[in-house]
């Protein structure tokens, strides 16, 4: 079964994950980004969600990581609990 290791930021706005977005891409760290501005408890430890398979998180979320490049931040990714920065770091 495919298994996959990723980090998030989740925030409440569209905007603000766009913004966060650019920072990153821009050389903002992405681990810093999450613990100063996530919502999810992950943020504590740098946004990392650990390994997990398909069908443990919701589906808006499994079909990026399942589908996106490795190292590569994707994002806006809106579920119910608001806007994700999703970069999944390895998949198998």
């Amino acid at each position: 079964m495919a298994q996959a290791t990723a980090r998030h930021i989740l925030v409440s706005s569209e905007e603000q994950c766009a913004a966060l977005k650019t920072e990153i891409e821009n050389g903002r760290d992405f681990a810093d980004a999450a613990r100063e501005h996530s919502s999810c408890p992950s943020g504590r430890s740098g946004g990392d969600l650990g390994a997990f398979g398909p069908g443990m998180m919701v589906k808006e979320f499994d079909a990026v990581v399942f589908s996106a490049p490795i190292n590569a931040v994707q994002g806006p990714v809106k579920t119910q609990f608001g806007y994700h920065l999703l970069e999944v770091t390895s998949r198998t």
